[in-house]
């Protein structure tokens, strides 16, 4: 979590980006970085510090896109729902739902300036969305009744943890929807794929200029 006030993370988050449309989601706005690299090392100027992880949230990921692309043309999955944004990013998923009807979106985080970001996206499209500062997979199962999970399954360790928890939530009765664009550790022998795209992505964070990203149900 960033050492800066909210307020200085919200001018940040405005500062360095630009309102863009996401390209598979043209529908909706948010704030966005135009080049990855220089807005890394004025995330490192901020917090004073070094070898930090990359600003997940200036980024419409490939997975979120599919996901929020999914969520936008099949409203019926989250209206009058409540909905989890899991590890949101700049909260694109939480937002789709919102647009579509969803009674309510919660957007986890444990980045302050992604906080910031999702705050200042859900205003820029006209939805509220609640921006918590959360390790959703340490909290009880059960809460909401559609977990959506964005571009997660990047690294073992959060693969695995990921994965337990959302047992648990399909097992209380949660819609899980997964939006993956191929990562190592996504666990398809436990997901039924539902739809898939060829989604626009920055060459500065993937492989290439287009990922074929498909939207999955997690399955018993």
């Amino acid at each position: 979590m960033s050492g800066a006030a909210p307020t200085d993370r919200a001018v940040f988050v405005r500062d360095n980006t630009r309102v863009l449309a996401p390209p598979h989601v043209p529908e909706l706005r948010l704030h966005l970085a135009d080049e990855a690299t220089a807005l890394w090392e004025k995330t490192e100027e901020e917090l004073g510090a070094m070898g930090l992880p990359p600003p997940y949230w200036a980024f419409a990921w490939a997975g979120g896109q599919a996901l929020a692309r999914y969520v936008l043309d099949n409203p019926g999955i989250v209206a009058g729902r409540s909905v989890l944004d899991f590890a949101a990013g700049s909260g694109i998923v939480g937002i789709a739902a919102m647009r579509v009807g969803a009674a309510s979106a919660v957007s986890t985080e444990i980045d302050g300036f992604a906080l910031a970001a999702i705050t200042a996206n859900a205003a820029l499209n006209g939805v509220t969305v609640t921006a918590r500062d959360e390790d959703t997979t340490a909290e009880p199962a059960g809460r909401f009744d559609v977990v959506l999970c964005g571009d997660v399954f990047y690294e073992k360790p959060m693969a695995e943890k990921v994965l337990a928890w959302l047992d648990r939530e399909r097992v209380a009765g949660a819609t899980v929807l997964v939006g993956d664009p191929g990562r190592s550790y996504l666990p398809k022998e436990r997901l039924e794929a539902v739809a898939e795209y060829r989604v626009p992505v920055t060459r500065a964070l993937e492989d290439s200029e287009i990922k074929v990203t498909r939207v999955w149900r997690f399955a018993a």
